[in-house]
């Protein structure tokens, strides 16, 4: 759209297009070529365009109004943008503030690694089993041996305690260390049966670094949405 002014002709730019900068600025700002720093721009020209309209060819009105409602989104659009930071700010607040109760309690959480501790009497992880079922067990260290199988019958139940003392299947007690545990099972029709496992630890420390925060339990990181129990 342009506007005459004499032998002048002043071209309106689109809240889309990037302008150059102005030659009486001192410096260009953050918002050049963005959204908002066009927005301003346009209502500027706009009002300058107003002001020394030719009154023999006046701003068409219908192209007019287009281009002020086509804006006014523009402008409702940056205000809910705003709005939306403001939130997500608020909710990364909430989420580090609601992690770091958590710190020296005693967390459940999905996983299957657990930390063997033999002076705190062997590993534990708890199972959650649908059906009653024949369970199978196998336990491998940190460079992927199997050191533990064990088969047993397991009724239908959710945090079925499963305690490892250690001891391995030659009976040579294993070290202190991480080790994870596979489950599997099967029903009495001997069809296959999905098996659930987590364990519980304490959460020794936050990492509020990450977001959301990580919470560091027996040597893991887990994500708040990921913890099921939380116990002193």
């Amino acid at each position: 759209m342009t506007t005459s002014v004499g032998s002048a002709v002043q071209q309106v730019v689109s809240g889309t297009t990037q302008l150059p900068a102005s030659s009486s600025s001192s410096s260009s700002t953050s918002t050049d070529g963005t959204l908002a720093g066009n927005f301003q721009t346009f209502l500027t020209l706009l009002t300058t365009q107003l002001q020394n309209q030719n009154p023999l060819d006046p701003l068409d009105t219908n192209q007019f109004t287009q281009q002020l409602v086509q804006f006014a989104g523009v402008e409702q659009q940056l205000k809910t943008n705003d709005q939306l930071a403001s939130m997500l700010s608020l909710q990364q607040t909430a989420q580090s503030t609601q992690a770091l109760t958590f710190v020296g309690k005693n967390a459940l959480v999905a996983g299957s690694t657990a930390s063997l501790s033999n002076s705190a009497g062997g590993a534990a992880w708890y199972l959650g089993v649908p059906t009653e079922s024949v369970v199978d067990i196998s336990i491998t260290n940190s460079t992927g041996q199997t050191v533990y199988t064990h088969r047993y019958d397991a009724g239908a139940g959710d945090n079925q305690a499963f305690i490892w003392d250690g001891k391995g299947d030659d009976g040579t007690q294993s070290p202190d260390g991480q080790y994870k545990l596979t489950a599997t099972a099967t029903d009495q029709s001997g069809n296959s049966v999905a098996v659930a496992t987590k364990i519980q630890g304490v959460v020794s420390s936050v990492d509020l670094t990450q977001t959301p925060p990580l919470l560091i339990i027996n040597g893991q990181t887990y994500t708040i949405n990921q913890i099921q129990g939380i116990s002193s």
